[in-house]
């Protein structure tokens, strides 16, 4: 039934998103400062800053210690602290950056076309953080699941797998990992590779081609929601054509006509992509086998809904 109550308006997160948005927490991270100081740093109207401070201090975030503005510990730990069971990092400015373009629904209801990101470097930066921060919650139960019946040190190609999340677990598990993501996400990244791990980063565009195989499993996480039927076809064709025989493909998606989440999501993608949505399970056994791959019935691991084909030809 309707849920009257999602009507409320999310002051907090709203500025708590502007506060980052503005520098103001990173500002403070190891710098108190005073309300003038963070006026100058954070190039802010002193009147405009003054209000959303005491908001801050009033949410609990941030604190004075004499004249001086600093952050409370709760919200270092949650910021910034990554050994803290609250940490999240800026992961949330991802959900932050998506509401702002949510507003803009009823023109893409009219026009059919996705919203133009202003800013699509720090819409990235933010995505591969909230990708990350979010995918390492259940990363080692999906990796199992995969690895499940392979070889011994099979290999992996990770299409999208930018954020290392996955590609790090499956390494660790003894899989040879092959990336394949966009080349911003690549360069972005690649400092962050642990070079003790067998991990290879490529840059490419799956929609064109992947990297020459062969590969045991081809990992396709959150990115099968991008694009339509046209783009996904051919992206389970290229991958069957990469794989050994007996090779699998796993994908990782919410799955269309399973409930509330998938059709909310499918409207996120309206607002984003020119072809993106999610898919019933139906739709992607048909779109399977048309790559020579059989697929078995879809699986909940550690949260997630994945999907496991086969390639028989």
């Amino acid at each position: 039934m309707p849920n009257t109550e999602s009507f409320q308006l999310p002051q907090e997160f709203l500025i708590v998103g502007a506060a980052v948005q503005t520098g103001l927490f990173e500002e403070l991270k190891s710098n108190p400062c005073t309300l003038k100081e963070l006026t100058a740093k954070t190039n802010s109207d002193y009147r405009a800053l003054w209000t959303v401070v005491e908001a801050l201090i009033a949410l609990k975030y941030l604190v004075y210690d004499g004249d001086k503005i600093k952050l409370t510990e709760e919200a270092d730990n949650i910021f910034f602290n990554p050994e803290h069971e609250q940490y999240t990092g800026f992961s949330f400015m991802h959900t932050y950056n998506i509401m702002k373009v949510w507003t803009q629904l009823p023109e893409v209801i009219n026009s059919g076309k996705p919203v133009v990101k202003k800013d699509p470097s720090e819409h990235n930066k933010h995505f591969i953080k909230a990708m990350s921060h979010f995918a390492r919650q259940s990363a080692s139960q999906i990796v199992v699941y995969c690895l499940k019946d392979l070889p011994a040190n099979p290999r992996v190609l990770d299409v999208g797998g930018g954020p290392l999340t996955y590609a790090n677990a499956f390494a660790r598990n003894g899989a040879r990992v092959t990336i394949q993501d966009l080349p911003e996400v690549i360069d972005m990244m690649q400092p962050e590779l642990d070079k003790e791990l067998a991990i290879k980063m490529v840059k490419g565009d799956f929609t064109q081609g992947l990297p020459p195989g062969p590969y045991d499993l081809v990992y396709l996480g959150n990115v099968c929601h991008i694009y339509g039927e046209q783009e996904n076809r051919k992206l389970f064709q290229d991958a069957a054509h990469e794989l050994e025989p007996g090779g699998q493909i796993v994908i990782n998606d919410m799955i269309r006509d399973t409930g509330v989440m998938p059709a909310l999501f499918a409207v996120n993608m309206l607002i984003n992509t020119a072809s993106g949505g999610t898919w019933t399970f139906e739709q992607y056994k048909t779109w399977l086998a048309a790559a020579g791959c059989e697929a078995a019935p879809w699986e909940e691991v550690g949260g997630r809904q994945l999907i496991k084909a086969t390639k028989i030809r």
